[in-house]
Protein backbone atom coordinates (compact mmCIF):
# COMPACT_ATOMS: atom_id res chain seq x y z
CA UNK A 1 0.00 0.00 0.00
CA UNK A 2 1.04 3.44 -0.54
CA UNK A 3 1.32 6.08 1.95
CA UNK A 4 -0.45 8.91 0.20
CA UNK A 5 -2.53 11.26 2.05
CA UNK A 6 -5.75 12.54 0.80
CA UNK A 7 -5.83 16.27 -0.11
CA UNK A 8 -6.88 18.61 2.64
CA UNK A 9 -10.56 19.48 2.71
CA UNK A 10 -11.51 22.79 1.02
CA UNK A 11 -12.01 25.74 3.36
CA UNK A 12 -15.54 26.47 4.49
CA UNK A 13 -15.43 30.00 2.99
CA UNK A 14 -13.59 31.12 -0.14
CA UNK A 15 -10.45 33.11 0.67
CA UNK A 16 -11.03 36.83 0.83
CA UNK A 17 -8.51 39.20 -0.74
CA UNK A 18 -6.91 41.60 1.72
CA UNK A 19 -8.92 44.84 2.11
CA UNK A 20 -7.93 47.42 -0.50
CA UNK A 21 -6.47 50.67 0.74
CA UNK A 22 -8.92 53.50 0.22
CA UNK A 23 -7.62 56.36 -1.84
CA UNK A 24 -7.19 59.59 0.05
CA UNK A 25 -7.81 61.69 -3.07
CA UNK A 26 -11.44 62.35 -2.17
CA UNK A 27 -10.44 63.32 1.35
CA UNK A 28 -7.83 65.78 0.03
CA UNK A 29 -10.31 67.33 -2.42
CA UNK A 30 -12.99 67.75 0.24
CA UNK A 31 -10.48 69.24 2.68
CA UNK A 32 -9.19 71.69 0.08
CA UNK A 33 -12.71 72.77 -0.87
CA UNK A 34 -13.57 73.34 2.79
CA UNK A 35 -10.42 75.47 3.24
CA UNK A 36 -11.28 77.61 0.19
CA UNK A 37 -14.86 78.12 1.39
CA UNK A 38 -13.65 79.09 4.85
CA UNK A 39 -11.19 81.61 3.35
CA UNK A 40 -13.91 83.18 1.17
CA UNK A 41 -16.32 83.47 4.11
CA UNK A 42 -13.62 84.95 6.36
CA UNK A 43 -12.67 87.51 3.69
CA UNK A 44 -16.32 88.48 3.22
CA UNK A 45 -16.77 88.99 6.95
CA UNK A 46 -13.58 91.07 7.15
CA UNK A 47 -14.63 93.29 4.22
CA UNK A 48 -18.16 93.71 5.58
CA UNK A 49 -16.86 94.76 8.99
CA UNK A 50 -14.34 97.19 7.51
CA UNK A 51 -17.06 99.20 5.74
CA UNK A 52 -19.39 101.71 7.32
CA UNK A 53 -23.18 101.67 6.94
CA UNK A 54 -23.11 103.77 3.76
CA UNK A 55 -20.88 101.26 1.92
CA UNK A 56 -17.78 103.43 2.03
CA UNK A 57 -14.59 102.23 3.72
CA UNK A 58 -14.67 102.91 7.43
CA UNK A 59 -12.10 105.32 8.86
CA UNK A 60 -9.71 103.26 10.92
CA UNK A 61 -7.26 105.98 11.92
CA UNK A 62 -8.22 107.89 15.03
CA UNK A 63 -7.17 111.45 15.63
CA UNK A 64 -5.92 112.50 19.03
CA UNK A 65 -7.43 115.97 18.59
CA UNK A 66 -11.13 116.30 19.38
CA UNK A 67 -13.24 116.82 16.28
CA UNK A 68 -16.06 119.29 16.24
CA UNK A 69 -19.44 117.87 15.35
CA UNK A 70 -20.30 120.68 12.95
CA UNK A 71 -17.16 120.13 10.89
CA UNK A 72 -17.71 116.38 10.56
CA UNK A 73 -21.37 116.84 9.62
CA UNK A 74 -20.48 119.37 6.95
CA UNK A 75 -17.95 117.09 5.27
CA UNK A 76 -20.20 114.03 5.37
CA UNK A 77 -23.28 115.77 3.94
CA UNK A 78 -21.46 117.70 1.23
CA UNK A 79 -21.49 115.94 -2.12
CA UNK A 80 -19.28 117.14 -4.92
CA UNK A 81 -20.92 119.55 -7.33
CA UNK A 82 -20.31 119.25 -11.03
CA UNK A 83 -20.57 121.75 -13.85
CA UNK A 84 -23.52 121.46 -16.23
CA UNK A 85 -21.93 121.02 -19.63
CA UNK A 86 -23.31 122.76 -22.71
CA UNK A 87 -22.09 123.56 -26.22
CA UNK A 88 -19.81 126.31 -24.86
CA UNK A 89 -18.06 123.73 -22.62
CA UNK A 90 -16.33 122.25 -25.68
CA UNK A 91 -14.47 123.34 -28.76
CA UNK A 92 -14.60 121.10 -31.81
CA UNK A 93 -12.58 120.65 -34.98
CA UNK A 94 -12.52 117.90 -37.58
CA UNK A 95 -9.59 115.58 -38.22
CA UNK A 96 -9.42 114.36 -41.80
CA UNK A 97 -8.47 110.68 -41.64
CA UNK A 98 -8.63 110.03 -45.40
CA UNK A 99 -9.27 111.99 -48.60
CA UNK A 100 -9.87 110.75 -52.11
CA UNK A 101 -10.44 113.36 -54.83
CA UNK A 102 -11.82 112.78 -58.33
CA UNK A 103 -10.75 115.87 -60.27
CA UNK A 104 -13.75 118.10 -60.95
CA UNK A 105 -16.14 115.53 -59.42
CA UNK A 106 -15.16 116.47 -55.86
CA UNK A 107 -13.73 114.47 -52.96
CA UNK A 108 -14.70 111.78 -50.48
CA UNK A 109 -13.43 112.49 -46.96
CA UNK A 110 -13.49 110.49 -43.75
CA UNK A 111 -13.53 112.88 -40.80
CA UNK A 112 -13.59 112.47 -37.02
CA UNK A 113 -14.47 114.97 -34.29
CA UNK A 114 -11.58 116.49 -32.35
CA UNK A 115 -13.20 117.68 -29.12
CA UNK A 116 -11.49 119.77 -26.48
CA UNK A 117 -13.01 120.28 -23.04
CA UNK A 118 -13.07 124.00 -22.23
CA UNK A 119 -13.75 123.49 -18.50
CA UNK A 120 -11.72 121.83 -15.75
CA UNK A 121 -12.09 118.04 -16.10
CA UNK A 122 -12.46 117.71 -12.31
CA UNK A 123 -15.72 119.67 -12.57
CA UNK A 124 -17.19 117.02 -14.91
CA UNK A 125 -19.32 114.29 -13.33
CA UNK A 126 -17.34 111.04 -13.78
CA UNK A 127 -20.53 108.93 -13.60
CA UNK A 128 -22.45 110.85 -16.27
CA UNK A 129 -22.47 110.15 -19.99
CA UNK A 130 -22.65 113.28 -22.14
CA UNK A 131 -24.11 113.10 -25.65
CA UNK A 132 -22.52 115.80 -27.80
CA UNK A 133 -24.45 116.43 -31.01
CA UNK A 134 -22.54 118.18 -33.77
CA UNK A 135 -23.28 119.25 -37.35
CA UNK A 136 -20.80 118.89 -40.21
CA UNK A 137 -21.12 121.41 -43.07
CA UNK A 138 -19.60 120.97 -46.54
CA UNK A 139 -21.17 117.71 -47.72
CA UNK A 140 -22.71 118.14 -51.18
CA UNK A 141 -26.04 116.67 -50.00
CA UNK A 142 -26.34 118.99 -46.97
CA UNK A 143 -25.36 119.08 -43.30
CA UNK A 144 -24.57 115.80 -41.53
CA UNK A 145 -25.63 115.46 -37.88
CA UNK A 146 -23.61 113.10 -35.67
CA UNK A 147 -23.38 112.37 -31.94
CA UNK A 148 -20.35 111.56 -29.80
CA UNK A 149 -20.50 110.23 -26.22
CA UNK A 150 -18.17 111.41 -23.47
CA UNK A 151 -17.91 109.13 -20.42
CA UNK A 152 -15.49 108.85 -17.49
CA UNK A 153 -14.44 112.45 -18.17
CA UNK A 154 -12.02 111.39 -20.92
CA UNK A 155 -13.46 108.50 -22.95
CA UNK A 156 -14.94 109.72 -26.25
CA UNK A 157 -16.92 107.33 -28.47
CA UNK A 158 -17.97 108.34 -31.99
CA UNK A 159 -18.37 107.01 -35.51
CA UNK A 160 -16.17 108.51 -38.23
CA UNK A 161 -18.19 110.35 -40.89
CA UNK A 162 -17.76 109.90 -44.63
CA UNK A 163 -18.68 113.01 -46.59
CA UNK A 164 -18.61 113.96 -50.28
CA UNK A 165 -17.67 117.49 -51.30
CA UNK A 166 -18.58 119.15 -54.58
CA UNK A 167 -14.96 120.12 -55.26
CA UNK A 168 -11.50 119.84 -53.74
CA UNK A 169 -11.70 123.48 -52.61
CA UNK A 170 -14.89 123.02 -50.55
CA UNK A 171 -14.38 124.09 -46.94
CA UNK A 172 -15.64 121.59 -44.35
CA UNK A 173 -16.68 122.94 -40.95
CA UNK A 174 -18.30 121.65 -37.77
CA UNK A 175 -20.29 123.09 -34.86
CA UNK A 176 -21.74 121.65 -31.65
CA UNK A 177 -25.52 121.96 -31.62
CA UNK A 178 -26.46 120.23 -28.34
CA UNK A 179 -25.06 118.59 -25.22
CA UNK A 180 -27.31 116.34 -23.13
CA UNK A 181 -26.55 114.35 -19.99
CA UNK A 182 -27.46 110.75 -19.25
CA UNK A 183 -26.99 109.19 -15.84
Amino acid sequence: MSNTMPPPPPPAFPPQPPPAKKSRTNLVIIGSAAAVIAAVVATGIFVAQSRSDDGKPANTAKSSAPATEAASDATEDTEPTYTDLDADSFSIDLKTKSRQCFGSAGCNLTVEPDLTLAVDSDSVDPDAVYEITYEIHGDESGPIIETAELSDRTSLNYTPSVISTASASTKVSVEITDVSTQG
